[in-house]
Order: structure tokens, then sequence, then C-alpha cells
């Protein structure tokens, strides 16, 4: 069974209905046509049906087998002739067990076995007896509400399986992008270590020969400095899958006109503007900096095609800003190619690292904008 819920306005439309039905034909129709005393009771008999039917989606095999089996006995028992609404209540029950059961389980088979036999009773008590178009009409009726259960269930799973593997590519790519900023970011610690380690071998090889402690004190450092630097080594191959101390390009926003001059030469005009006073960025700040604007303007590229865009970088004392905008697709609009918003979830990622924000929406004129604050 895909889920158990609580009565929705629709259970509670089509338990209105269904009580509505029986009463109405109870009352009027079929005591007029064939006038008994216990008419009460089959008025009884519909509203306990119709509260059935709002409660069916919580237990639908055992309302159905009851319901059924009531029907079959009344059938069996000639205690009055079939009626309609008795027939329609139970094409819903079955449509809603074929909607929340597997279609090879014992419960759907017992409910399309019990729904054969109630048709069966239907027919064989009903007054005058039915002819051959009645039996084939009460059949169609039957397999298409079978029909529908089955398509609505089908409709339940691949929904559910279409939230599991969006979520799932969410996480892959979260996980694809985090493991990328690792390996990064251990390549400038990699760098920081080793510029210490070599600054501390300096700093013991100029010492007095007097000054022992000090050098025992820098030489534990420059071993721990070098282990370090192993260590990181194998990290990094194991990272990459590839040899350790293989070098990757670092990147940061004084290559900033090197990157955009890729995405002109693609078919982007890209204008940058930088404000506010440059100073030097922390390595893993400025590598992500550099990122976020490349990742924006490959998804511009991407979506928008040959269009203008504007990358605009501002100083702040506190914070760096980055502001990627373009004016949207020129003519029709080129396909995306794939994506799903992976590159945003990897932008986020690299904001969120530097405990920064970024959003990305439409702009009101046409086009996109992309906006990072990274505190510093």
């Amino acid at each position: 069974m895909l889920h158990r819920r609580s009565p929705s306005p629709v259970d509670w439309l089509v338990a209105a209905i269904v009580a509505l039905f029986a009463v109405a034909e109870e009352v009027s129709v079929r005591s007029m046509a064939s006038p008994r005393s216990h008419v009460l009771l089959w008025v009884a008999a519909g509203l306990v049906t119709a509260a059935g039917v709002l409660f069916r989606t919580r237990a639908p095999f055992a309302i159905l087998a009851v319901f059924s089996a009531a029907d079959i006995a009344t059938f069996a028992l000639a205690l009055g002739p079939p009626a309609a609404w008795q027939f329609y209540t139970q094409l819903v029950l079955l449509c809603t067990l074929l909607a929340e059961v597997r279609a090879d389980s014992v419960k759907a088979v017992a409910g399309l076995g019990l729904t054969g036999v109630f048709v069966a009773g239907m027919l064989a008590t009903s007054s005058p007896p039915p002819g051959w178009g009645d039996v084939a009409v009460a059949l169609v009726m039957c397999a298409i509400a079978a029909g529908a259960g089955l398509a609505v269930r089908r409709h339940r799973v691949l929904a559910v399986q279409a939230a599991d593997r969006g979520e799932l590519l969410a996480r892959e790519s979260v996980q694809e992008e985090r493991a990328r900023i690792a390996r990064e970011l251990h390549d400038i610690v990699a760098h920081s270590v080793s510029v210490m380690t070599m600054h501390t071998g300096t700093v013991r090889l100029l010492l007095r020969a007097d000054q022992e402690p000090e050098r025992q004190a820098l030489t534990t450092v420059e071993a721990a400095g070098r282990e370090a630097m192993e260590e990181l080594r194998r990290m990094l191959g194991l990272l990459r899958g590839t040899q350790a101390g293989d070098p990757l390009p670092q990147a940061g926003l004084d290559r900033l006109e090197d990157l955009l001059e890729q995405f002109r030469s693609a078919g982007l005009d890209v204008t940058p503007a930088m404000s506010g006073e440059r100073v030097p960025l922390p390595p893993g700040l400025d590598l992500s900096a550099y990122r976020i604007v490349q990742e924006a303007l490959t998804n511009t590229l991407k979506h928008a095609g040959p269009t203008r865009a504007a990358v605009n970088v501002t100083y702040l004392p506190g914070e760096l800003r980055l502001e990627v905008t373009d004016e949207g697709p020129r003519g029709a609009r080129p396909p995306s190619g794939g994506g799903g918003g992976h590159g945003l979830i990897g932008m986020r990622e690299r904001a969120a690292l530097f405990e920064g924000t970024l959003t990305a929406a439409p702009l009101p004129a046409g086009g996109f904008a992309v906006r990072a604050v990274l505190p510093r």
C-alpha cells in the first residue's frame, strides 16, 4: 500500500454523493416502485456505507470486503432487489483498492474476485432479469473502475520515483561540488603548509650555535609540517583519483579577465566592473568567488545562449559582493541541455562554505541575476 491518509475534501465529497444517492433512491424510487416496510433500514445501510466510503483509503480492502459480503448476503437472502447506489459504491471501492495496493497482491486479486461475485449476484437477483446488454454494460463499468484505479496508482508511483530521483540527483550534485571544493582547498592548504615549512627551515638555519632549544623546536615544527605535507599529498591523490602531488591550476579574481575572455570567445558579450578598494583575499575565498562567477556565466551561456552579460565585483570593508546578470536569450530560447539547477547548488555550496549567501532569480525586465555576498 502506498500510504494511508485522513479523509481529504474529495473523500468527503464522494461520501456525501453516496449518501445522497442512497437516501434518494431508497426513499423515492425504490419505495415507490416496490413499497417495503424496511425502507429506513436500507436508508441506514446507505448512510453506514457512506461512512465507509469516507474512510476507504485507510483500509481499502477491509471496507470493500465488508461491503461486498453484506451485499452478497442481501442478494442470497432476497432481502430486496439490488439498487444502483450499491453497484456504483462497489465500483468506487474497487477503484480505491487498486489505487492503493499492488495489482499483483493478494488483496487486489481478492477484491476483483469479490467484485465479480457481487456483480453476478446483483444480475441474478435483478427484476426484471437483465439482458446481455445490461451484463456487458456492468462488465465494462467494472473494467473502467479497475483501470482508473490502476492508472491512479501508476501515477502516484511515478511521482514518488521522480521525487526520489530528483532528491538523489541533488544530493549527488552537492557531494560532487563539495569534493571539488575540498580538492581545491586542499591544494591551497598544501601550498600554505609548504611555505610555512620552508620558512621554518630557513629560520632554523639562521640560528646561532647557542640557540639549541630554539633549533630543536623549529626542527619539530619543520618535521610536523613535512609530515602534514605528505598526508595532504596522499589525500589529494585519493580525492582526485590521480597520482599524489599532481598539480591543479589555482584560480582567483586576479585571473577574472582571462576567464571572461574564454566566455567572449564562446559568443558571450560580457563586461566586467570592479568597485571598492581591492584588497588581497584569503586563497579559499578568492577561489570560491572565481568559481561562482565561472558557474554563473556557464549557466548564462547554457540557458540564454550568446547574449550580453555583466560581472560586478564589489570590495567592501567586511565582505565581497558578486553580481552576474544577463539580458536573457536573443530570439528563440536555446535548449538548456539539462543540468536541472545543479550549477546553482554548487554556487550555493561555495557561498555557504564562507557563511555567505547566494540568490538567483529572473530580472523584472528580462534576463537573470546571480548575487553572492561573501564575508571576509
